[in-house]
């Protein structure tokens, strides 16, 4: 009786599987789709809301979908933006700043005066971060700030690669009422000396701060008028080239999504790339509120956030080598009674292999948002690899062959979830 059970169960399964639809490609073919994919996305350069990059990474994904038999239509929203430069000098040192948006512009001269760290009127404080993966200028660094005396912030964003990222911020209003930006850790040294002394240093930051048209992409395929709602959904736009931190949630989405439409799903599928990510998840939250079909209507919704497949490098001082594995710090939350799946599904997939029970108050990006609109069940991945946020989060950071194994196990668990 055992062993015919066991058979049964194993013909059961079988079937399920094969009720569901083809097999998400691996091996070489699902190697080269997704290689594809990373390169088509990383081509289109940086990402900010609205801009270029972001402008032709949704037009593309639209011809996409519309080829895979997805219904296409745009969310458009306006985000905020900035064109300029921003330096920080003294002495004989000079280097390139990120502006922190939304960006308050200086004056074509600048703001010259002692550079300090934060403890006296007037200059230019200077505030060094601890040691973190840095993404958001909210909490920690929006405290910092508004502690720091002086007529401009300079930030150094200590972390795994010396460089500086740049940090998210509110879309609808400024955080800070002065000039803010963030200086890498890396060219830090001469500025923090000069700042122990009360040298003169000019913060220069002119430029043009503004709100430009954005836009979601979404999508729909409707097998069952009246039935519910598969979601996979994934931020597009970023601060720069954003290969590891959005190119690989990108690459596992489109991916899932040729798989849904010609999978046997029993539910309606809807899909959403957005915009305004860097902006507190700015097109996610309009998703949810005006497009998304509602949480009564929805049967599972998975989010594919920040780092899902970025690789990980090994840390020789200030050196870095890249490595074939994926970076650990990446998180798998679902609900509970999805995780014994994902745990089987994701085992060996470093970070991922080890799947938790969603916690609103833990849940990062807009896995966040999706659940404390009262989404239920839903899963989601996110994390910050090193680069996170850097203008070196570029194709070194990326591998192809990390991406088939993530489609695979979520296609697996889709599949047996309803």
């Amino acid at each position: 009786m055992d062993k015919l059970s066991a058979s049964r169960r194993a013909v059961l399964g079988a079937s399920a599987l094969l009720a569901a639809g083809p097999a998400v490609a691996a091996g070489p073919a699902g190697e080269a789709e997704a290689k594809g994919i990373l390169e088509r996305y990383h081509s289109f350069g940086d990402k900010a809301s609205g801009g270029p990059g972001d402008e032709a990474s949704g037009a593309w994904l639209e011809g996409e979908l519309t080829g895979l038999g997805y219904a296409v239509v745009r969310q458009p929203f306006d985000a905020p933006a900035f064109e300029g430069e921003a330096t920080l000098a003294t002495g004989q040192a000079m280097a390139g700043l990120i502006p922190q948006a939304i960006v308050t512009p200086t004056l074509a001269g600048g703001i010259t005066g002692p550079l300090h760290g934060g403890d006296r009127d007037g200059g230019i404080a200077l505030l060094v971060l601890p040691y973190a993966r840095w993404s958001t200028a909210l909490g920690e660094v929006e405290r910092r700030v508004r502690a720091a005396r002086g007529d401009a912030v300079v930030l150094v964003t200590t972390g795994p690669t010396g460089e500086a990222c740049a940090l998210n911020a509110p879309s609808d209003r400024k955080l800070f009422d002065r000039p803010v930006a963030v200086l890498a850790p890396k060219e830090a040294a001469p500025f923090v000396s000069a700042s122990a002394s009360g040298e003169a240093a000019t913060l220069s930051m002119p430029g043009r701060s503004f709100r430009r048209p954005a836009y979601n992409v979404t999508a729909t395929l409707t097998r069952r008028p009246s039935g519910k709602w598969l979601v996979l959904s994934t931020p597009r736009s970023g601060w720069f080239g954003c290969a590891g931190e959005r190119g690989t949630g990108l690459a596992v989405w489109l991916m899932l999504a040729g798989w849904a439409a010609k999978a046997n799903l029993p539910v309606n599928v809807a899909l959403v790339a957005t915009s305004g990510h860097e902006y507190e998840y700015q097109g996610g939250e309009l998703y949810i509120a005006k497009v998304a079909p509602k949480p009564d209507e929805t049967a599972l919704w998975v989010h594919l956030g920040a780092n899902v497949a970025a690789r990980d490098w090994h840390e020789r001082g200030p050196l870095l080598a890249p490595l074939p594995s994926a970076d650990p710090q990446r998180f798998l939350l679902a609900a509970p009674k999805h995780v014994p799946a994902l745990a089987a599904a994701f085992a060996g997939q470093p970070g991922l292999e080890k799947p938790y029970p969603v916690n609103p108050a833990q849940a990062a990006g807009e896995l966040g948002s999706i659940l404390h609109a009262g989404y239920d069940p839903a899963m989601g991945i996110f994390g910050s690899h090193r680069f996170h946020h850097t203008r070196s989060d570029d194709l070194r950071c990326v591998s192809p062959a990390l991406i088939p194994p993530v489609v695979a196990a979520l296609s697996k668990v889709i599949s047996g979830a309803f």
